[in-house]
């Protein structure tokens, strides 16, 4: 029904404001120029190809300021999970000797990632290896119970992915890191739960992974189009998608 009447409350004046702010500051930052090892373990490869090449979103897919504003939290909560953990008794280290934060490049820098941090020792009573790769992800409750229900490699297979790469190429940074299980560190934002899980170093995955990166570049340097996740533009992937309308308004 249409309102002619109505009038803008306080909130959403404000809320418009931030969130104009929010847009306006990602639209300054200069996209990356790699392809993030965190994200090898997205389903579909020609999603990755227009994430890499930097093609424009669907009109109506840009990140909303709500969407800029659960990034920005995510944030927060990883910086509260390093104070807890340290105050735990941890010691947790999240930036390099220079101050930089922990990362690789390959394939000539096309190919990066920066992972969350590094334990290097902890409380003796829990009997964990060092050094180990620290992840830390903050959930909706719903995608947390999932992790907890059904552990991080079936719920959430983009991370267990991610995971094994940066064991498998922070290896020569940090030796050990690899043979030692990664703890995955989950925070639900809703209940301020949390739930802890440690990850072996996979290196089939590693390896599929870093391959399938690497046949994603070699295809973009061709001009390659590789197939959709889907042969249905309703796939539940494709709906999510940020390029669907892109995708399937492309000849066959």
């Amino acid at each position: 029904m249409l309102d002619f009447n109505h009038r803008s409350t306080l909130s959403e004046r404000v809320v418009e404001l931030i969130d104009n702010a929010l847009q306006q500051k990602a639209n300054t930052q200069t996209p990356r120029d790699y392809l993030g090892a965190s994200r090898l373990g997205v389903a579909c490869d020609r999603a990755l190809q227009f994430e890499y090449l930097k093609t424009p979103v669907d009109a109506d897919k840009q990140f909303s300021g709500r969407v800029l504003r659960i990034f920005a939290a995510g944030h927060v909560f990883e910086t509260l999970a390093i104070s807890w953990l340290r105050g735990a008794g941890f010691e947790l280290q999240t930036h390099d000797a220079c101050g930089e934060q922990f990362g690789f490049a390959v394939v000539g820098g096309r190919l990066c990632g920066h992972i969350d941090g590094v334990l290097r020792s902890g409380p003796a009573a829990l009997g964990f290896h060092y050094p180990a790769l620290w992840e830390c992800k903050s959930l909706n409750a719903r995608s947390w119970r999932e992790v907890v229900k059904k552990g991080v490699v079936v719920a959430k297979p983009v991370y267990a992915a991610q995971v094994a790469l940066y064991q498998a190429y922070m290896a020569q940074q940090i030796p050990g890191i690899a043979h030692n299980p990664a703890l995955f560190f989950a925070i639900n934002k809703d209940t301020a739960e949390l739930h802890v899980e440690l990850l072996p170093f996979n290196g089939k995955l590693a390896q599929r992974s870093s391959d399938r990166g690497v046949r994603i570049l070699r295809a973009c340097d061709v001009h390659e189009l590789l197939p959709r996740i889907s042969r249905d533009s309703a796939h539940i992937e494709c709906k999510l998608c940020a390029w669907q309308q892109r995708c399937w308004s492309l000849a066959a």
